[in-house]
């Protein structure tokens, strides 16, 4: 049982390495065998871990379904994920789950339905040390979408004041990670949040203040998304700075990404609408060179197309 129970956390850790298509496969193993377990009998304690180890299987799968472009294959893992962590009354893992509902819904651009579930989870419990995920990656960034200027700054200074009074882990939190966000993730979607605002000088502070842990992080996704929201931002405002923007969003391209996930496909796709006004300028268009050739990668091809299996082997 702690062998199993062991690679839950496991997977997390391998799973920005290897992406979502990869370690899907683990996930369904886990997730197989705890059921199985569970059509047996066990002593009620044995029983809760069970049921706990449940849960976060079918989170992971959510997690990993909502980063590889299936909506419907999220909820549906969500809804199982919420029913075991109901059924143990485990609150950490109802918001975790809630978090990634509004995630998913965020992807799909439906950000009324993405700030509902952050608040749903909220609600649950709001000086929760989780709470500092939902407010920043959740309703932060939807309200941001939606033009919310003083819903943004309410739920970034209500995550920093959560920041403050818990003992968080410290770096750069792995994204599907069931822990609470560290500072570092928490400051990497505040400057998401601040670019739908258009507020470029708040993006670009955000992206300072956790440079080097960004640069020094193994996760490559976190090093492009944080460098594709500069590079956004740098096309803002009255004064922008195309070859800049052009230069980094050519460096993400250039080093990679890591193993292709919804967010950066569609970080760069945000990055690229942005060049409109200046497709004849040559760093622009050296930029859409390299964009076509990432693009036409099988894996980027994988997450960018529509999917219809029910499935993420």
């Amino acid at each position: 049982m702690s062998v199993k129970a062991d690679q839950a956390q496991d997977i997390v850790a391998r799973y920005e390495a290897r992406g979502p298509h990869r370690m899907a496969p683990e996930a369904e193993d886990l997730r197989r065998y705890v059921q199985e377990l569970l059509e047996g009998r066990q002593p009620p304690r044995q029983q809760e871990a069970l049921f706990r180890l449940a849960a976060q299987a079918s989170g992971l799968l959510g997690y990993m379904a909502v980063n590889a472009g299936r909506d419907s294959l999220a909820e549906a893992y969500c809804a199982e994920a919420e029913k075991l962590a109901s059924a143990i009354g485990a609150q950490d893992l109802l918001m975790w789950i809630a978090g990634t509902r509004s995630l998913n819904a965020y992807y799909l651009g439906d950000f009324a339905t993405a700030a509902g579930w952050a608040d749903a989870g909220i609600d649950l419990a709001p000086g929760h040390p989780q709470a500092i995920r939902l407010l920043a990656n959740g309703r932060a960034r939807a309200l941001g979408k939606v033009g919310d200027r003083k819903g943004v700054e309410r739920a970034l200074a209500e995550a920093e004041e959560l920041t403050v009074r818990h003992r968080l882990p410290g770096g750069l939190t792995s994204c599907i990670s069931f822990a609470p966000y560290s500072p570092a993730r928490t400051l990497a979607n505040a400057a998401t949040a601040h670019l739908a605002l258009g507020d470029t000088q708040r993006v670009l502070e955000c992206a300072d203040r956790i440079d080097d842990l960004v640069e020094r992080s193994d996760s490559a996704w976190s090093r492009a998304l944080v460098r594709l929201d500069v590079a956004t931002a740098l096309l803002n405002g009255t004064s922008p700075d195309v070859e800049h923007a052009m230069t980094i969003g050519q460096q993400v391209l250039s080093a990679g990404s890591g193993p292709p996930i919804r967010s950066v496909v569609q970080r760069v796709g945000e990055l690229n609408a942005r060049t409109a006004h200046w497709r004849e300028q040559p760093k622009v268009r050296e930029f859409a060179e390299v964009l076509q050739t990432w693009r036409a990668t099988p894996q980027n091809q994988l997450i960018s197309k529509v999917c219809d299996d029910d499935t993420l082997v």
